[in-house]
């Protein structure tokens, strides 16, 4: 007999309309992560995009690792939307999900840094500090 257990995720159906706009028309550094999670040794993970997981859409899910996956941009720095990740990362972590955030401009300019962080994820089970704590444009 198997240990494996079905997670099963609390989902609320009215993203699904906004989940697969945001799937179907991706930012530059969301197409680049996704190119990243498709490639070399990460591409024997099993990711989806646009996950809706409770209320939260994110951005890159995947269920064997219980690992989601986030890209932000500027208004990530702003202290309402600070506080709303922080909610957002302990509604996550309170279902067992590990949460990585990188900035939009790390994975656009360093992809193998991105690659190289995600890998050790893999490999580790955790990840070590960000590439970067604040977001230049």
């Amino acid at each position: 007999m198997s240990d494996f257990v079905p997670m099963f995720l609390p989902y609320n159906g009215n993203l699904k309309d906004r989940a697969r706009k945001m799937r179907n028309n991706p930012t530059d550094a969301e197409k680049k992560l996704w190119d990243i999670l498709r490639q070399g040794e990460l591409k024997q993970y099993k990711f989806l995009r646009q996950k809706i997981i409770g209320n939260y859409i994110a951005d890159f899910y995947c269920s064997q690792y219980k690992l989601i996956i986030e890209v932000d941009g500027g208004g990530h720095d702003e202290v309402d939307q600070i506080e709303y990740d922080k909610e957002r990362t302990l509604f996550f972590e309170n279902l067992g999900m590990k949460v990585l955030r990188f900035w939009n401009n790390d994975v656009l300019e360093n992809p193998k840094g991105i690659y190289a962080k995600i890998l050790e994820f893999f490999e580790n089970k955790s990840p070590s500090i960000p590439l970067s704590k604040k977001r230049e444009d």
